[in-house]
């Protein structure tokens, strides 16, 4: 299953590479690409842990990118 979010207020692109990389590293997450041009991360998961997984995303932004905010589109 494949979901996009944007990333609001995404200042540096060394911090979308950091967010990609960790994202990728979730359990149930099959790809992850993050574009700093754009502000969007585009994931391909597995089905039955979307909750999950995007609660996890949520965490790891905050703690990256502290005033980046998280939207599904």
């Amino acid at each position: 299953m494949k979901k996009e979010y944007r990333l609001e207020d995404l200042d540096c692109a060394n911090c979308a590479a950091k967010i990609e990389d960790a994202v990728k590293n979730i359990e149930g997450v099959k790809e992850c690409s993050v574009s700093f041009i754009t502000e969007k991360m585009i994931i391909e998961i597995e089905e039955d842990k979307e909750k999950e997984i995007e609660k996890q995303i949520k965490k790891l932004v905050k703690k990256i990118e502290p005033d980046t905010i998280l939207k599904a589109i």
